[in-house]
C-alpha cells in the first residue's frame, strides 16, 4: 500500500462529516454510506484506475456512476452501482477514479481514497 501523507482539512472532513459519532464498523460504514450518498451528484462519469478480481471492469474503462448500491452491500467497503451493458452491475468505489465535473462529487470520492489509503477500515 502507498503511504499517503494526512492531510488536515481532509481528515477534519471525514471525521465530523463522514464518521461523525461512529463507535463500532457498523455505524463508520452507515456514516460514510451516507455521507456519499448525499455528496455524490449521479449519474457521474469515473474510470477504472485499478484491477480487481471481483469487478470485471479493465483499468482505463470508463463507465457511469448511476447509484450507490444497497446498504448491505456496503459494510465491507463502498460500492457503486454503474452501467453496466444492459444491467446495472456493483463495484467497488475504490476501484474508480471521478471524472464528474460537479466538484463536491470528485471531493467526495477522494475522500474515500484516502480513507483506503491511510490504512482506515469500517
Amino acid at each position: 500500500m502507498v503511504s499517503v501523507a494526512e492531510q488536515a482539512e481532509r481528515e477534519h472532513r471525514i471525521l465530523y462529516e463522514a464518521v461523525v459519532d461512529a463507535y463500532d464498523e457498523i455505524e463508520r460504514a452507515m456514516g460514510w454510506y451516507y455521507y456519499l450518498e448525499g455528496k455524490l451528484q449521479m449519474p457521474f462519469i469515473a474510470k477504472c484506475k485499478s484491477r480487481r478480481s471481483i469487478s470485471p471492469l479493465k483499468v482505463g474503462e470508463t463507465v457511469e456512476v448511476i447509484q450507490m448500491a444497497e446498504e448491505d452491500e456496503c459494510m465491507r467497503e463502498v460500492c457503486v452501482l454503474i452501467k453496466h451493458g444492459k444491467t446495472k452491475l456493483a463495484v467497488p468505489l475504490a476501484q474508480l477514479a471521478c471524472h464528474a465535473a460537479d466538484e463536491q462529487t470528485c471531493e467526495a470520492v477522494s475522500d474515500w481514497h484516502y480513507w483506503i489509503a491511510r490504512g482506515y477500515e469500517y
